[in-house]
C-alpha cells in the first residue's frame, strides 16, 4: 500500500506540474527578473547620487575660494543633470552666497528665486527664504520683505521671520507693527536658539516712540512761515 500510495502522489505531482509548470516558471522569471530591476533602479539610485555628491562637493571648493566663474560651470551642470536632487537646492545656497560675497546682489536674489520657485517647504527653502527676505531689505525692498514672509508665522523659523518682518516694518516707518514683529520673535519658544535675542531687544530699544514717530507730517512745515510782512525769506 505504501509503494502503490507513493505513486499515486508522483503521478499527481506530475500532473500538477504539466497543468502549472508553466506559470510557476513564468512566475520564477518575472520575479527574477523584478528582483533584478530594484537592484538595478538602486544602484543607477546610489551612482547619480554619488555622481552628484561629487559634483557638489567640487562646487563648495570653488565657493570657499571665492572663485566665481569655475562654481557657475559646476551649478549649471549640477542644475541640468540633478534638477530635482537635494544638490540642486543646496547649489542655489551656495551660488547666493557666492554671488553677495562678490557683490552681486541680484543674481543672489535670483538663485534663491529659483530654489523657492521650486516647491515644497523643507528646511532648505525656509533657509533660502530667509536669505531673500534679507537680501530684498539690503536692497530696499522692504515692501517685498512683507510679501514674501505672508503666510510664514507658523514655520519653524517663524523668529527668524518674525524678527526680518521687525525690520522691514521698521524700514517702512511702520514702527507699532515693527515692535510687534520684535515682540513675536521674542516670545517664540524656540527664540533663544534661533535669534539673536539681546540684538532683537536693542532693536526694540532703538524704535521711536509710537505716536511721535507715526504723528503724520505737516507738509507746509518745511517751507517755513510767511512773517507778518508776508515775505518768506524775512528779508
Amino acid at each position: 500500500m505504501d509503494d502503490l500510495s507513493e505513486k499515486e502522489q508522483i503521478e499527481r505531482i506530475r500532473g500538477w506540474w504539466s497543468e502549472n509548470g508553466t506559470y510557476v516558471i513564468v512566475g520564477i522569471i518575472v520575479g527574477s527578473g523584478l528582483l533584478f530591476g530594484i537592484n538595478y533602479y538602486r544602484n543607477q539610485t546610489l551612482d547619480t547620487q554619488l555622481e552628484a555628491s561629487s559634483q557638489f562637493e567640487a562646487l563648495a571648493q570653488e565657493v570657499a575660494e571665492n572663485r566665481l566663474e569655475p562654481a557657475q560651470e559646476i551649478a549649471a551642470g549640477i542644475y541640468a543633470d540633478y534638477p530635482d536632487s537635494i544638490y540642486a537646492a543646496q547649489t542655489r545656497l551656495a551660488m547666493a552666497r557666492l554671488y553677495m560675497d562678490q557683490g552681486r546682489d541680484q543674481e543672489a536674489a535670483a538663485e534663491l528665486q529659483a530654489l523657492l520657485a521650486s516647491g515644497g517647504n523643507s528646511e532648505i527653502q525656509l533657509v533660502g527664504r530667509l536669505r531673500l527676505a534679507r537680501i530684498l531689505l539690503y536692497q530696499g525692498k522692504p515692501e517685498a520683505v512683507l510679501t514674501l514672509l505672508d503666510g510664514q508665522e507658523e514655520s519653524a523659523f517663524s523668529a527668524r521671520f518674525q524678527e526680518v518682518r521687525g525690520d522691514a516694518y521698521a524700514d517702512l516707518g511702520r514702527y507699532a507693527e515693527a515692535r510687534t514683529a520684535y515682540a513675536a520673535a521674542l516670545a517664540d519658544e524656540r527664540s533663544s536658539q534661533l535669534i539673536d535675542t539681546a540684538l532683537v531687544n536693542m532693536k526694540v530699544s532703538d524704535l521711536p516712540d509710537d505716536a511721535a514717530a507715526e504723528m503724520p507730517v505737516d507738509p507746509t512745515a518745511e517751507a517755513g512761515t510767511p512773517d507778518e510782512t508776508g515775505d518768506e525769506t524775512g528779508e
